[in-house]
């Protein structure tokens, strides 16, 4: 049952992140097909716009999938939810462009960006509970480390599959037909992960935390709702969660899925070795998060979400200026000490989360405050950075916001306490 919710929680995760990053590394075409502006950088900037927006749906997605699948089960909650977010996902990669049907292709575009949105606000959260809740208590970090392993391998795939179609591909080629296949593709997969998860049971942590409140239901003749209870009692780690989750969301969209764009678009790069060096980059970030998860178990979630705070601030503004020599080597060897610390938060995130709230409410608190800092900072990380330099004219822009926002997720954690060596029954 562990190697099955295993392997459910990685293909998830790994069709949303597979969407994001065909997005993102497709953003200049999808900018060509869906929008008219003349104006190549408005055009991009409403790009990442339709990015940013399929965000405000999140927060309310992770209500209700944290709600429903603290109700009613892990297993349901992401059987569902994988269907919803795998089908728009498919659909994107089935809407004509805007020369075939003007304002509604970029609506359409929007509105199932949105849905995917809504259906995904609960997998990344869901699966690392379900697998958090199943795992040994000693070893909570490595498992769960295996979420943002699978977001970082959909990603890879989807940068592998943008480097190899933007050399072999006319540009014609990629607008008429080559920005739709990693989106068609999510219908098979999709179908494949939610027939995996209707053979899954749920964690026995979840089964016992229902028996006793059914037990105590029957002797009160009443029972609270998840999201009453999360509001009620648990509003402190509410607000330390979104702040820990904020850094993880600027600094995972900027460092793998923006800065190939930032390359391109600002630096001038050749957009072969930008997507080249994200690929060399993400291969680095699925080996180093597993051992940040491991290290995590030893030394405790604190102290390495802490250790990557710090990181962000001092190096994030020197990292930027190397970047801007566009020179292959040193820019590869900033990106992998980018990527690096990353993993120190993301290898940690996931298992620290999880132990944070109590399993009556441990889906709807760690959906909530990890999708509300996505739908803040993460969607819109691409679109600012971007406006940034467009207000500013500074290429360095960018570095700042990560450094505020790293300092503001500092403040959050040193506020927080460590759960690492606690049975998820007794937190």
């Amino acid at each position: 049952m562990v190697r099955k919710v295993a392997v459910s929680s990685f293909l998830g995760n790994f069709i949303e992140w597979f969407d994001y990053a065909s997005y993102s590394y497709f953003a200049t075409v999808i900018a060509v097909v869906f929008f008219s502006n003349s104006n190549h950088t408005v055009a991009l900037l409403e790009t990442f716009a339709v990015f940013a927006l399929s965000f405000v749906l999140r927060p309310i997605g992770a209500l209700f999938w944290g709600s429903f699948g603290d109700r009613h089960g892990r297993k349901a909650a992401l059987s569902l939810s994988v269907l919803l977010m795998s089908g728009a996902s498919f659909l994107i990669g089935c809407l004509p462009g805007y020369a075939t049907i003007g304002i509604a292709a970029p609506a359409l575009l929007l509105l199932l960006r949105m849905v995917q949105g809504f259906s995904a606000s609960g997998e990344y959260a869901g699966a690392a509970t379900f697998l958090g809740e199943y795992a040994p208590t000693k070893k909570r970090g490595i498992y769960c480390s295996l979420i943002p392993a699978s977001t970082a391998i959909g990603l890879l795939c989807g940068s592998l599959m943008a480097t190899v179609m933007t050399s072999v591909l006319s540009s014609e080629a990629m607008a008429s037909w080559g920005w739709r296949v990693p989106f068609l593709l999510a219908g098979p997969l999709g179908l494949i992960v939610h027939y995996i998860r209707t053979q899954l049971a749920d964690s026995p942590v979840y089964n016992r935390m229902t028996e006793a409140l059914a037990s105590a239901e029957k002797k009160t003749g009443k029972g609270q709702s998840p999201l009453r209870m999360l509001f009620t009692y648990h509003r402190r780690e509410l607000l330390i969660s979104f702040g820990a989750s904020m850094l993880n969301a600027v600094g995972f969209y900027t460092v793998l899925t923006y800065l190939p764009n930032y390359l391109t678009e600002t630096v001038n790069m050749d957009a072969t070795q930008a997507n080249t060096i994200t690929t060399i980059c993400l291969v680095l970030y699925v080996g180093l998060v597993f051992l940040m998860g491991h290290v995590s178990d030893r030394v405790g979630r604190k102290k390495m979400l802490i250790a990557a705070c710090v990181a962000f601030i001092a190096l994030t503004v020197p990292a930027f200026m190397i970047l801007n020599t566009g020179l292959f080597l040193p820019v590869l060897l900033v990106e992998l000490a980018m990527c690096a610390t990353l993993t120190a938060n993301d290898g940690t995130l996931s298992s620290y989360l999880t132990e944070t709230f109590p399993t009556d409410v441990r889906f709807t608190g760690f959906a909530f405050s990890f999708n509300m800092a996505n739908a803040i900072f993460g969607g819109t990380a691409s679109f600012i950075a971007t406006w940034l330099i467009y207000v500013s004219g500074s290429a360095l822009a960018p570095a700042w916001y990560m450094v505020a926002i790293a300092a503001i997720a500092l403040v959050a954690m040193i506020m927080s306490h460590e759960n690492a060596d606690k049975d998820l029954e007794h937190i």
